[in-house]
């Protein structure tokens, strides 16, 4: 659950038909902060639900994110534009790792990152489907530790999305009550370790 939570802030993109892929451009240009409440639903290859987290997502582009997990367990990822750092409160411990290292082509890269997001990816239009219009997203490296990605607009905002991990594995995400370009503190995208917490990585 949590690696996947960790891959949720990660993406980027390749070529594909043109009305949906205009969303993708569309949102990544239009869209400077953003604020949305998420519900993350993890289900086996078998379909079996194994687990659900819900919290709050912020961005700020480029680089800086923050996504905030409330419930089953608490835990809080930061995007400061030069390193990504990862805090497992229950643990007490931090993983860091610079920006470039940990995005890659990932789907952070598609929610906090530039323009530049048709590199990494092969899109597919997968049509429209329960009223949302989706596209789907093969990387083209062998490195990615997930196999394909889902976005799903409405018609005005990137609302779902959903991860195909190597195993079998899918993790939903919805957002909602998606604000296109809140103010937003600077604070809220630095981090500073807590006293005493294990901190592991690029420091």
């Amino acid at each position: 659950m949590r690696r996947l939570l960790f891959l949720l802030l990660m993406l980027a993109a390749s070529a594909a038909s043109a009305a949906t892929l205009d969303r993708l451009r569309a949102f990544v240009r239009d869209t400077q902060t953003a604020r949305a409440q998420f519900t993350q639903t993890n289900v086996d290859k078998n379909g079996r639900v194994t687990q659900t987290a819900n919290g709050e997502f912020l961005l700020e582009r480029p680089g800086r994110f923050r996504w905030t997990v409330q419930k089953p367990y608490k835990q809080l990822l930061v995007g400061d534009g030069q390193r990504v750092w990862i805090f497992d409160e229950d643990l007490n411990q931090v993983i860091v790792r610079r920006m470039g290292e940990a995005l890659g082509a990932t789907p952070a890269a598609l929610l906090s990152g530039n323009q530049d997001v048709e590199q990494a990816f092969t899109w597919k239009d997968l049509g429209a489907s329960n009223g949302l219009d989706w596209l789907s997203a093969t990387p083209a490296g062998r490195e990615s530790t997930f196999q394909e990605i889902r976005l799903g607009f409405d018609a005005s905002a990137l609302v779902a999305l959903e991860l195909f991990d190597a195993f079998g594995q899918r993790s939903v995400v919805k957002f909602s009550g998606f604000e296109r370009n809140p103010k937003l503190a600077a604070t809220l995208f630095q981090f500073t370790p807590p006293k005493g917490a294990d901190v592991l990585g690029d420091k």
